[in-house]
């Protein structure tokens, strides 16, 4: 299961910088989600062989009056419930102030892995100031520079090492299905919709990560794990930024699934949010199914449906070749087509083409249409292969690879999806050198 660090600290200390140089430690991988909420920032690490998500939170405040701040300060909260470790981060040049103080005693409160890390150390100069912050009684001390880079070796060291050791459960090797959306679209309805209709076939999985329920399905001929995130905290907690929330918990979620079924809300109709919770599902390689849900509230006419589901797709370009499917949770609306193409999506996900198959037909589409030259320079591809990555990954070897533009690299994914249906699923393309 993947691991969450927050990175958290009062304004100015370099969370960001932190943040960046984190995940840029494989930037294959990275995907930054921005403008979710406040500009909050989500990203991917890896260290040791060890994966793990990022959060960089905004800066802390205490006892504020401005809106924005306050708002922050509840997004930190929720970031330190989340999260499996933390990193406090601290500024060797302002030296100890009462607002690190306050965010000291805070993080004391929850049992959790916490590691200060004082920032900014860039020079031997400045290793003396380093010891002050032992006064903050949270254990071992890390000196670093965000900047550049010292340091964060060994803090990521402690990082990794502080992770729960989890034991796995046992688990079929089946589809897992999340239900992944902003609040209110109807999870739990779908969820409940679903699972009550004849109760003793579902098993709960024990076992599993905190913020997210593995349900056993075994109905209608299929047999998969619903993820299901909604409707898990206490009321008293949900006054919490929302929007933030959701995506945290989507986040989890959507990284231990094969296929993201995403609500919408068809009263509001795609938003922000939405697009948001899409593009992780895509940047993690997972095959996606849109539900339009509430459809039974909408007043309809005969071009509704193709109306509102050409705005869907022309929102999530260029990554267009998802199933939308309009349903209703309540009235149990088209919920065996949902099941049916959701699984359809996973067989995509999972789906391996022949070499011989793939070079038949890609390299005659290449021959139809060409890569445009560069510079009087002509590009030739002579071969194709299918990588053995979990999702669609496809070789184009060739004699220029850096000169092929996203216009051709789109051609290319168009004719795969064309002649080999990977609806629903990413297609990752790389050239490389013959």
């Amino acid at each position: 299961m993947s691991k969450i660090v927050a990175i958290v600290g009062r304004p100015n200390v370099g969370k960001s910088t932190l943040f960046n140089r984190l995940t840029e430690s494989r930037s294959a991988i990275v995907h930054e989600t921005s403008g979710v909420t406040r500009d909050r920032h989500y990203g991917k690490s890896i260290w040791n062989g060890v994966e793990f998500t990022v959060i960089d939170t905004g800066g802390y405040v205490d006892n504020s009056d401005d809106v924005f701040e306050e708002e922050i300060n509840r997004q930190v909260m929720i970031s330190l419930d989340e999260a499996d470790s933390i990193i406090f981060l601290v500024d060797v040049h302002t030296g100890l102030t009462d607002l690190d103080l306050s965010m000291a005693a805070l993080l004391r409160k929850r049992a959790k892995n916490i590691i200060v890390a004082v920032n900014k150390v860039d020079t031997h100069e400045n290793r003396p100031y380093v010891h002050a912050f032992h006064s903050l009684g949270l254990g071992e001390i890390f000196s670093i520079s965000s900047s550049n880079g010292s340091g964060t070796g060994d803090l990521l060291d402690k990082v990794v090492e502080s992770f729960p050791i989890e034991e796995e459960a046992e688990e079929p090797d089946i589809p897992r299905f999340a239900i992944v959306g902003r609040p209110n679209v109807g999870k739990s309805s779908l969820i409940n919709t679903l699972i009550e209709e004849e109760r003793n076939i579902v098993t709960p999985i024990a076992g599993t990560t905190r913020d997210s329920i593995n349900t056993r399905f075994t109905k209608y001929n299929h047999d998969f794990f619903l993820i299901d995130t909604a409707g898990l905290r206490k009321k008293g907690k949900v006054t919490d930024d929302l929007e933030f929330y959701s995506v945290l918990r989507s986040v989890r979620a959507i990284e231990n699934s094969d296929v993201c079924l995403l609500l919408i809300d068809a009263t509001r109709g795609i938003e922000s949010q939405d697009i948001n919770i899409f593009r992780l599902a895509e940047r993690n390689h997972k095959g996606v199914v849109i539900l339009v849900n509430k459809w039974d509230l909408i007043e309809k006419d005969t071009h509704s449906t193709k109306i509102f589901e050409t705005k869907i797709r022309k929102k999530i370009e260029p990554f267009d070749d998802v199933p939308v499917i309009f349903t209703s949770a309540i009235t149990k609306q088209r919920l065996h087509k949902v099941l049916d193409t959701a699984m359809e999506v996973f067989k995509n996900r999972r789906k391996k083409i022949s070499t011989s198959e793939l070079n038949r037909v890609m390299l005659e589409a290449i021959e139809a249409v060409h890569p445009p030259a560069v510079k009087g320079k002509f590009i030739k591809i002579k071969y194709v292969t299918q990588l053995p990555s979990h999702a669609p990954a496809f070789a184009f070897f060739c004699n220029l690879p850096q000169y092929i533009k996203d216009p051709y690299r789109r051609y290319l994914e168009n004719q795969l999806r064309k002649n080999f249906k990977f609806t629903g699923v990413p297609l990752h393309i790389y050239f490389r050198k013959k």
